[in-house]
This record gives C-alpha cells, structure tokens and sequence, in this order.
C-alpha cells in the first residue's frame, strides 16, 4: 500500500477514471531534500482544464509534472495499453526550487481497468487508534484525525453520544462497561482516554496496562488530565499491582509540549501532532 495519499483523494480517482483515463504521478525515489516523500501521488486528467487530484508537493516540481502528465496523456493512442516513463529532477537547478534535491517521478498512464489494483496501491497505511470518551475533546480530536493516516476506533459508554455521521472509516462502539472494548482493540493501536469519568478513565488505563502485560501490542497509552491527576491515577494503579516501569509507560498530559491552550480544538491537534510523532519514531525505528 502507499503512503502519498488519503482515502478520499483515492475514491476520487477512482470515480474520474470511469469516464476517463488518467496520468498517475508517483514520487519514485528522491535524494536530499524534496517537497514530498516517495509514494506520493497526484492524478491528472486531459487537457489543461482537466481535473488534478492528489499533490506531489506543489511549486514548480508539482506545475511541471502536471505539465509532463498532459503531454504524455496526449501521446497516447487511444485506449493504448498503459505505459509507464521515469522523469529525473534536480530541483535546484532545473526547477529554480531551493530543496536542492533530485526527485524522480513515475509517469503511469491509468484506466478504470486499473481501478481495483490502484485501490490497494495507493490506499494509505492507517495506524489504528481507539478513542475513549466522546465529550468536546473526542469530537474535535475525531474530526482532526479524518484525514490523517489513522484508522480511528470511537468508544464511549453513553448511548446517543456519537455524531449521526461519523467520518468514513470510523469504527463508533457503544462499550458499557467501557473498559470492556480494551480486550478487542487492534494490536498496535495507539489509545486515546478521555472519558467523561475519571473512574472511567482509571478502569479503561487499567485494562490497557493489563493487555500490555500480557500481549505487549499496545504502544501508546495517553491520557488527558493534569499532572496532578496523573499522580493520583499512578498511586490508585500502584494500589491494583502495578509496577513503576509499567506506570511509566503511560503519557499523561497528552499533546506535543508548548501547546498551553485549552480549547478542545487546540488540544486536539497537539494530540494528533503527538500521535504523528509516534508513527514516524516507530517507523524509524522498524
């Protein structure tokens, strides 16, 4: 699967190449510094009013690959076997971009032939993340997630609590006892509690500290609250056989440090910074 997209740039790919066949612009490779990572791609349809779905980085990299999409769409017989070229750019120099770096794209020509193949290609890599607590934070923290990489599992012990709408992909479960959701989390999810209780709160870490005991696939347990709060919780978990070590591998607060305001919007997105950072030091680290 790929890394460069969301899932609904995707579907709009996929409904555009059922009247129309496309050029697929995939970052191949890159050296240096460059506006995008390898698998990062955008599609580009006909002429020069046609659709672009996706981006490879904007500036003049993005404007020229657009450019070099179209050509090589208009080159192609139609409904001609799909063909693929390598384009080399040094962005410095034959860009005037300051990355200083050389990115080589894929130019792929694609057709609604391609569709299931591309939906598996391109789907991004979702790390899955369970959400305890619908209140003012969870709301805003589900809607700044949506459109990140994350794979969202929404818990909360209240009937009624979750929008009529959830964004695709999200997993809503009404859980009474909440805690009882814990046994059934994907591995390697990372967990969010934020319930209206803190008894709640307390049974709910208590059961992750237990499956991280036992099956060792939870990475990040976070928590909202303050530290003092994180005190009291520590002592109460120390009381139900917890070691340090174990303790010591629960966040709380949450949220990238520096952020000081209290908004659940602000919270929200210093979470999801947070949970960013997670992905990218476990896969610098795998």
């Amino acid at each position: 699967m790929g890394d460069g997209g969301d899932m609904t740039a995707l579907q709009r790919l996929l409904d555009g190449l059922a009247s129309a066949p496309a050029c697929l612009v995939t970052v191949e490779s890159i050296q240096g510094s460059a506006p995008r990572e390898p698998g990062a791609w955008m599609a580009v349809f006909g002429a020069a009013q046609g659709p672009v779905i996706g981006t490879i980085g904007g500036g003049h990299l993005e404007w020229q690959s657009i450019a070099d999409a179209r050509e090589w769409l208009a080159a192609a017989p139609a409904g001609g076997a799909p063909d693929t070229r390598l384009v080399r750019h040094a962005l410095g120099p034959s860009l005037g971009q300051c990355c200083g770096g050389v990115v080589q794209v894929r130019l792929e020509r694609i057709t609604a032939a391609q569709a299931p193949a591309l939906r598996e290609r391109l789907a991004p890599r979702l790390t899955p993340v369970a959400l305890f607590g619908g209140g003012h934070v969870g709301h805003a923290l589900a809607r700044v997630l949506a459109p990140l990489p994350f794979a969202l599992h929404w818990i909360d012990s209240r009937d009624g609590i979750f929008p009529p709408q959830a964004a695709p992909g999200t997993v809503c479960e009404h859980s009474e006892p909440v805690q009882g959701a814990v046994p059934t989390l994907a591995a390697g999810s990372l967990v969010l509690v934020m319930s209206f209780s803190h008894a709640e709160d307390l049974d709910v870490v208590a059961a992750c500290l237990q499956r991280r005991r036992a099956r060792g696939d939870l990475p990040f347990i976070g928590m909202i609250g303050s530290r003092t709060k994180w005190a009291t919780f520590r002592r109460r978990l120390a009381e139900r056989g917890f070691t340090e070590a174990e303790l010591a591998g629960v966040t709380c607060p949450i949220g990238v440090p520096g952020i000081v305001g209290k908004a659940p919007e602000v919270i929200a997105v210093a979470v999801a910074a947070q949970l960013l950072q997670q992905v990218a030091g476990s896969a610098a680290g795998g």
